[in-house]
């Protein structure tokens, strides 16, 4: 009898609770459960990485000799300036020049390229109303021969600016070509310019390069691909050009800052730019 009575409770207590559970799972929905927000698979975000240029592994200069990013700002009676004249172009210090902080560091100043016509980008802080000043681009190959030579207008105000080769100039892959920028502020016989020099090698991509760069869709993926591939001028050129067309898009504009910060250049990053005509 006690066995009999014993199995009816715990029959009971089962039906009950399955019971409850039933009646619970029927209750209707509160506005303090259809507050609980919903997990849901997370969808993939858009890319969102900025052009970071990448130096290639272990590069070999280009040529022994020291380039210079950044000209002295003393020289030929030129005017004080807060940011000298720069070039645009990869650095790797080499020694300092004096402790003063208005002279230039020496070092190991270059970049690649895959174009046969690059165009080069410098940074002049002085402007066309100095009276009796120059300026002169020119680029040579390895046994210092002149490959283009030509005079440079001062910009209106400090901008940074293009210089692009002409047609009758070309580089050639596989050869070192050194480039230079002098300003002459005072152009008196015997007068030191303002200058910056280094080199510019043109190559050729590898075929898994070429397919990365067919595959893009847009403009700034290539740009991101030929950065980080550490082929400074083509990265440079395409976001230069594209600037230039939209000067006052937000997201080209963090682009151009994040390219040039990954240099230690951003300090030029808000200045006017502007592309020279071929001459």
């Amino acid at each position: 009898m006690k066995w009999i009575l014993t199995t009816a409770l715990i029959l009971s207590s089962t039906t009950q609770y399955s019971t409850q559970v039933t009646d619970q799972t029927k209750q209707p929905i509160t506005n303090k459960q259809l507050a609980q927000p919903v997990k849901t698979p997370a969808s993939p975000q858009q890319p969102t990485s900025r052009p970071v240029f990448i130096l290639p592994k272990a590069p070999a200069p280009l040529s022994p000799v020291s380039g210079r990013r950044a000209g002295m700002g003393s020289r030929d009676n030129c005017p004080a300036v807060s940011t000298p004249l720069t070039a645009l172009v990869p650095f790797q210090e080499e020694q300092k020049v004096g402790k003063q902080t208005n002279k230039s560091i020496i070092g190991t100043v270059e970049g690649l390229t895959t174009l046969e016509r690059p165009t080069f980008w410098f940074y002049i802080p002085y402007t066309k109303d100095l009276s009796n000043s120059s300026a002169e681009f020119s680029l040579q190959d390895s046994a210092e021969n002149n490959v283009y030579r030509n005079a440079i207008a001062l910009p209106s105000e400090p901008s940074i600016i293009g210089i692009s080769l002409p047609s009758t100039a070309s580089l050639e892959v596989d050869k070192t070509y050194r480039w230079y920028l002098k300003v002459h502020c005072n152009q008196e016989t015997g007068s030191i310019p303002v200058y910056v020099e280094g080199d510019i090698k043109r190559i050729n991509l590898d075929e898994r390069v070429m397919q990365q760069l067919e595959a893009a869709k847009e403009p700034r993926q290539k740009i991101i691909i030929y950065a980080e591939k550490g082929i400074w001028f083509d990265a440079l050129n395409m976001l230069a050009q594209i600037r230039i067309s939209n000067y006052n898009d937000p997201s080209i504009e963090k682009d151009w800052q994040s390219l040039l910060q990954s240099i230690n250049l951003d300090n030029l990053a808000m200045m006017p730019l502007i592309k020279l005509p071929i001459r």
